[in-house]
């Protein structure tokens, strides 16, 4: 065992998994890449901006990692490590000439001072960087990579259902301080949902980037919601610079939530939505951004744009949400500006449930809790394939939508089967949902104002 390394039966085993994973690794990899070795994933397009490196590479490697069973800590931790290494070298190597015809592009638009960068030899250089960590780590692991962390039970299912293109992502990352090197004691999980609309491009940017945004916020130690709400706005900056170079037109709503410690922290554009289930009781987190909203309509209508109804409330027609990333030529009417809430847990709550509005348009909150009740009296207790019954649900309910479901689970489901929980929410969940979206304040009989 490398010096160093931490000596219970627990950590030695998870020590030998660690060190015969990289034994693994560099026997398949002997030696770094050359320029004309074939790479080991596929770049992530033709250009990087010098702000998307970071999170575009982790992609990669958390990607490439993961497909080799790499124990997710140990994951997060080489692709910190890794980064951090290309990070401070020289990439002006792989700044890019624009052609002729882009500078031409540039100069009849809005120049956007930013510099470009070629995708593909960044990628060949990081691999050859987390290649060079793994030899380091094989002869002695950092404590950063033993990093205990919460055990999350959390069932996902998607579904491309009836549409001709699957434009859901999602993301579950419990590893959160490793992938970002927070070493403070406070723990992190991250989940998140995204459906796009007009392509998958928006949805996959915004997979890749909100969580990288939100970890490089100055505020996010403090006021985590704050800083959710900022990642979304720069992501949609982001996408939309992305959006002009590659004349991309499609958007994306999202909702996420960062649990930290004993808090929870959820921001959200357009209709994806979160609830929060506590002893049975559906607590409502938030009001989704749609154009029939009075408040969004009034903000749409003020900017010169109109909300219409065309088999449902539009906004200029065309767009069925109010908010979204990406959405090029909708903007400003469709905002880039996230909500975002926090809520104090207990350790009452049951689980988080995050989708898209292909299955709360077909399912209501309060039935959210007697098909996750019935499902773990069917199932005795494991909850592992709750996500699969909820989707099937809603399409029984007739979503011909992308669906995408996650559970998230705060208690054991076997102590919730136990506990008889029954599936109805009342009056209760929605003077809690006032509570929250009104500040915590007492009950009160007027309709309360978002965060």
């Amino acid at each position: 065992m490398a010096s160093g390394a931490p000596q219970n039966n627990s950590q030695m085993a998870c020590g030998a998994e660690i060190l015969g994973f990289l034994d693994a690794l560099l026997q398949d990899f002997p030696a770094p890449l050359s320029p004309e070795s074939p790479l080991p994933w596929k770049a992530p397009g033709t250009t990087l901006s010098q702000e998307e490196v970071e999170a575009e590479l982790a992609e990669l490697a958390m990607g490439f990692l993961g497909s080799r069973n790499a124990p997710p800590s140990l994951a997060a931790a080489l692709t910190h490590e890794a980064i951090s290494h290309l990070l401070k070298t020289d990439l002006s190597e792989f700044k890019k000439v624009p052609s002729q015809e882009e500078e031409d592009e540039e100069e009849e638009e809005e120049k956007v001072p930013m510099t470009l960068l070629d995708a593909k030899g960044l990628a060949r250089s990081f691999f050859n960087q987390l290649w060079e960590v793994c030899g380091q780590w094989q002869k002695q692991v950092p404590l950063t990579a033993w990093t205990p962390q919460r055990q999350w039970l959390v069932s996902i299912h998607a579904i491309r259902n009836t549409r001709r293109k699957m434009e859901d992502r999602h993301v579950f990352l419990p590893t959160f301080n490793q992938l970002f090197g927070f070493s403070d004691p406070v723990d992190r999980a991250y989940f998140a949902v995204f459906d796009g609309h007009g392509g998958v491009d928006a949805a996959r940017y915004a997979a890749v980037h909100v969580h990288a945004n939100a970890a490089h916020q100055p505020e996010l130690p403090t006021d985590p919601a704050g800083a959710l709400k900022e990642a979304f706005r720069r992501t949609d900056e982001m996408f939309l610079w992305k959006a002009k170079r590659e004349r991309l037109q499609s958007g994306t709503t999202g909702v996420c939530a960062l649990i930290t410690g004993t808090t929870l922290h959820v921001a959200w554009l357009g209709d994806s939505q979160v609830i929060l289930v506590q002893q049975g009781q559906v607590v409502k987190l938030m009001e989704p951004h749609k154009p029939e909203r009075q408040d969004e309509k009034a903000r749409i209508e003020a900017l010169g744009g109109f909300v219409s109804f065309m088999d449902c409330w539009r906004v200029n027609g065309t767009l069925a949400v109010s908010r979204a990333i990406g959405d090029i030529f909708q903007k400003p009417y469709v905002s880039g500006e996230a909500d975002a809430a926090s809520w104090e847990l207990t350790g009452s709550e049951d689980y988080l449930l995050l989708a898209c509005d292909g299955f709360f348009d077909v399912v209501s909150h309060q039935e959210v809790t007697s098909l996750v009740h019935n499902h773990l009296v069917r199932q005795q207790g494991c909850g592992l394939h709750v996500a699969e019954d909820l989707v099937a649900a809603a399409r029984e309910r007739g979503s011909h939508d992308n669906i995408t479901v996650m559970v998230v689970f705060l208690r054991d489901p076997q102590e919730l089967l136990k506990s008889k929980i029954q599936g109805a929410g009342d009056s209760l969940a929605d003077v809690r949902s006032q509570n929250l979206l009104s500040g915590f304040s007492e009950p009160e009989t007027n309709t309360p104002q978002r965060s």
